[in-house]
């Protein structure tokens, strides 16, 4: 059965106009000629973001600073403003969010070969359900996550590769996933990140550093909040900075895992409390935007969760997306990691399940994970100092 997705539905997207494109396209730009698993030319990809041969690359990732929200609170952000329009939009991965996007990142392939497939999935050696931010519940990230990531080609090239975040990062399961390889730099704030990668690019190589704040104000004050906005003028001072101080020559990337929409509180449904909803599902996953339900038929989930949910989602099986295209290629380690159903919610919808989720994270103001312009469309911003 082929899908077609409703008005304002974006379909994610695995090739060179995509965040799976970035890494590969910064090692391109450094001279490595590698392909990834799912097609992904680092030479193409250079070329099709527009870069130019460098010796030393910065790759930035701003958790949550979807295109939409830059571009309606750039007031906050003139330097980010001030490359917009030299800027590439790129397309993110579904689902929308963190633990997807991040290992679509630092492969450059797709979801459905890292098996990084949403907030919190289906172990696929367990079957119990595992966090795949914190790695809670998760088998070791070498064995969730078994493709090649760009740094670790990089490394093996013998192109320095560092990665520059906070002493918690260092070693943690979503590192060892998704951007293992290379060497790591601790620094906490924003100011000692800065710092850090300014002093690792006085040597030619690749930088990477990522900030987290933004998405985190995001989520507890909403993306139209002023925290938000104050959250992202301070990224954006500290951006001028680093782009004042690096070495002559340096290519500075900045892009994003995904965007983030507020909800809608009057348009929430509970599992827990729907007994329609429960009904043959044995386990609930993902996040409010994008959910994972696991069962042994399918087809009746799918038409009693379209029933209820009516136009306020897109529900699918887990068959439909594969052909669809929504997680690129099905490696057969992961399929019985995906959900047996998937639900991308659609406007400013969100379903949660009380049984599973603590109370903190049923109140999120701010959220992500399906599939609207807002949630997958990230910005590509280029400089060359």
């Amino acid at each position: 059965m082929s899908i077609s997705l409703p008005d304002a539905m974006v379909a994610p997207r695995y090739d060179h106009l995509s965040l799976a494109a970035v890494l590969p396209a910064a090692a391109g730009a450094l001279g490595l000629d590698v392909t990834t698993s799912t097609g992904i030319s680092s030479v193409q990809a250079a070329r099709a973001l527009g870069l130019e041969p460098a010796q030393r690359v910065c790759v930035v990732l701003v958790d949550g600073l979807g295109l939409h929200n830059l571009r309606e609170r750039s007031g906050h952000a003139p330097v980010m403003r001030g490359l917009l329009d030299g800027g590439l939009a790129l397309t993110s991965s579904f689902p929308s969010t963190t633990a997807a996007a991040m290992g679509t990142f630092g492969t450059g392939t797709a979801p459905g070969r890292t098996g990084m497939l949403g907030y919190t999935q289906r172990d696929a050696t367990t079957g119990t359900l595992a966090n795949m931010v914190s790695w809670a519940g998760a088998s070791a990230p070498e064995s969730v996550q078994r493709e090649a990531t760009v740094f670790e080609r990089l490394a093996a090239a013998s192109t320095p590769v560092t990665s520059v975040g906070p002493r918690r990062f260092e070693g943690s399961g979503m590192t060892r996933a998704a951007l293992r390889g290379g060497r790591y730099v601790r620094a906490e704030s924003l100011a000692e990140r800065v710092e850090a990668v300014v002093d690792v690019l006085r040597r030619p190589g690749l930088a990477y550093l990522y900030w987290g704040d933004v998405d985190k104000a995001g989520h507890h004050h909403g993306a139209d909040s002023w925290q938000w906005g104050d959250e992202l003028e301070a990224f954006d001072r500290e951006l001028s900075d680093l782009l004042r101080r690096v070495p002559r020559g340096t290519t500075v990337l900045l892009t994003a895992d995904h965007g983030m929409v507020d909800v809608d509180r009057a348009l929430r449904w509970d599992v827990a409390q729907d007994p329609a909803l429960a009904a043959q599902v044995d386990m609930v996953a993902g996040e409010p935007r994008a959910t994972h339900l696991y069962t042994d038929d399918p087809a009746a989930v799918v038409e009693r969760w379209s029933d209820v949910l009516g136009d306020a989602a897109l529900v699918i099986t887990r068959d439909d997306a594969v052909s669809a295209g929504l997680v690129g290629p099905l490696a057969d380690h992961v399929r019985s990691a995906m959900g047996d159903v998937l639900v991308a919610m659609r406007g400013r919808a969100t379903v949660v399940d009380s049984s599973s989720q603590t109370p903190a994270s049923m109140e999120l103001i701010g959220v992500h994970g399906s599939l609207t312009e807002v949630e997958m469309v990230v910005p590509l911003l280029r400089e060359v100092r």
